[in-house]
């Protein structure tokens, strides 16, 4: 007996030593996603971070981007070949990006050709119009494409104006372009016609209301006849923000009216799940007179945040710990894509999902070089594409969103870390392997202790780099 009791113990230790073998990618300005050999767990020591595989927080659904139609023109500029393998590098299942959530617009946004709504007949009530022939030029066949690689794919919309008759000022836009912005990116509104934040430019109307949650059931009609299931709504992209593009200033008292007793008996009645958003201020109270409201409030499965909204996130979740949240949309950065910006992403990314986000959402998936919208915006995209030699290349903040979504399952969960090394996020996947995402911020190379357990990784950290570990 004590010979095979010892025999044991030796064999224990002998695999104790030799540790299990950690998955390693790593990621820096000038090499991206480098797989790092020979990282193997240690038994447990002093830690700089403690993962508790036990301490879970929000389930995770996914990650994603928007279709946007100049993301579709842009990548419509290459060869079948080139475009089909970056649809296959986003939307594969354990290929790449492993995109599982994305965003659409209803109608045009700021990256659509041009302005367009789905019906823009004056006093069409019963909508006899409405038609998304627009979007079978471009959107759908971009989420048809992503669909081939991946049918599980969720979709969610929201529109940036409805159609310019149900507004007052009869215009997609709320702010007049400035007479220096160069002819091509003006809206042409005339200045007595603006709009402004706290107000609302929808017509706040009976006959308006019923005729736009219809055309909300339209929406959602017509793309389950093009094989696409609309799985959630929000009702206004950026209810506060007056823009030269496509936008629509509401209060939330006025969505509160149309939510509680136009749009979501409407999409109730179609088993769409109906969200508020999408939030881009700071102020909890917004989202308060929605979630309170006695007829507004039971329709609403959760809120998105985008841009300023992530003052208000951590609150919201803390208030209701059960409400669904998603970041609807990363902020896009100014066309560069450069290092500095990829930086910041990572901040928002970490803000996020540590403040609640279940989902988290990239913007334009792909742009022609410049980022330029139609209202002239540069903006960063995961892809850029060269329109005078038909090539393109994956920027920055395709590799940093990639360290996170390929390796994080719908389905995951975020784990509390603690410990003096707080520039990470932790997630245990349903198939319980551990995925941690680091960066080393500083212009030297870190060795960072993390425990996870009884074992530990003591991997040595390229100067300015991202890395994923997975444990399995």
């Amino acid at each position: 007996m004590k010979y095979n009791y010892l025999i044991f113990t030796i064999m224990a230790i002998t695999l104790l030593s030799c540790g299990k073998r950690v998955e390693w990618v790593s990621t820096t300005e000038n090499e991206p996603w480098v797989a790092v050999d020979g990282l193997k767990t240690t038994a447990a020591d002093v830690a700089d971070v403690q993962i508790d595989a036990e301490a879970k927080l929000q389930t995770i659904e996914g990650f994603g981007g928007c279709f946007n139609e100049l993301g579709w023109t842009s990548l419509s500029l290459l060869s079948d070949t080139d475009r089909e393998n970056i649809i296959n590098d986003l939307f594969s299942p354990g290929i790449g990006a492993n995109f599982t959530i994305c965003r659409m617009p209803v109608g045009a946004n700021d990256f659509s050709r041009d302005w367009y709504s789905y019906d823009e007949t004056e006093g069409d009530f019963d909508l006899k119009d409405f038609r998304i022939d627009n979007d079978k030029e471009t959107l759908i066949p971009f989420i048809h494409a992503a669909q081939k690689q991946n049918p599980n794919l969720k979709i969610w919309a929201s529109p940036w104006s409805p159609p310019t008759w149900m507004k007052w000022n009869k215009h997609y836009a709320c702010a007049t372009t400035r007479p220096a912005i160069p002819e091509k990116f003006r809206n042409n509104l005339p200045t007595d016609k603006q709009g402004k934040e706290g107000t609302n430019m929808f017509i706040q109307e009976d006959a308006y209301f019923k005729t736009y949650a219809n055309y909300f059931s339209k929406f959602v009609e017509a793309y389950a006849n093009e094989n696409i299931k609309i799985a959630a709504i929000m009702p206004q992209n950026e209810f506060n923000s007056c823009q030269i593009f496509p936008s629509c200033t509401w209060t939330a008292a006025g969505l509160a009216t149309f939510i509680g007793q136009y749009l979501g008996p409407a999409m109730e009645a179609q088993n769409i799940e109906l969200m508020f958003g999408t939030m881009e201020r700071p102020t909890e109270a917004l989202v308060d007179t929605i979630l309170n409201d006695p007829l507004a409030g039971k329709y609403i499965k959760g809120v998105g945040f985008q841009w300023a909204g992530k003052g208000a996130i951590a609150g919201i979740h803390k208030r209701y710990p059960n409400l669904r949240l998603y970041q609807s949309e990363q902020e896009c950065g100014d066309g560069k894509n450069d290092w500095k910006y990829c930086n910041y992403a990572w901040t928002l990314m970490k803000h996020y999902l540590s403040s609640g986000a279940s989902a988290y959402m990239y913007w334009n998936i792909s742009l022609e070089e410049g980022g330029f919208s139609r209202w002239g915006w540069q903006q960063n995209s995961l892809v850029t594409v060269d329109t005078a030699t038909k090539t393109f290349k994956y920027n920055h903040e395709y590799y940093l969103l990639k360290h996170v979504s390929h390796y994080v399952q719908p389905g995951a969960q975020l784990l509390k870390t603690e410990g003096k090394f707080e520039n990470l996020l932790a997630f245990v996947n349903p198939d319980k392997s551990i995925v941690v995402v680091m960066q080393n911020d500083s212009l030297e190379e870190k060795q960072v202790t993390v425990k996870v357990g009884d074992q530990t990784i003591k991997p040595l950290l390229k100067p300015s780099s991202f890395n994923t570990f997975v444990i399995r």
